[in-house]
């Protein structure tokens, strides 16, 4: 079985360096950087600046899903009232067949 996980160079802060993620992270990566007119080097370099702590593929994870965490909130905060969210009872996604 092929592993799902990618691995390319790119060249970060003017260093060619390895990067190991998940077809998905790269295309997302990708559409990101389309979306703000940067190349995908240059967007890597600022996850890499930006970072805490970990490794540079567990940063541009957390950024990837950072990113479109905060895009679909103003969608669903709109839709739906803070107060109506509080009292609303939790449901699961998993179903028992």
């Amino acid at each position: 079985m092929k592993s799902p996980v990618i691995k390319r160079s790119i060249i970060v802060a003017g260093h060619k360096t390895s990067v190991s993620l998940e077809d998905a992270f790269w295309k997302a990566l990708k559409e990101i950087a389309g979306d703000r007119h940067v190349t995908l080097s240059d967007l890597v370099s600022s996850i890499d600046t930006g970072r805490q702590q970990g490794n540079l593929s567990s940063a541009i994870r957390l950024f990837v899903l950072d990113h479109y965490r905060s895009h679909a909130r103003p969608e669903r905060d709109a839709a739906v009232p803070h107060e109506a969210m509080a009292n609303r009872p939790a449901t699961s996604v998993l179903r028992a067949d």
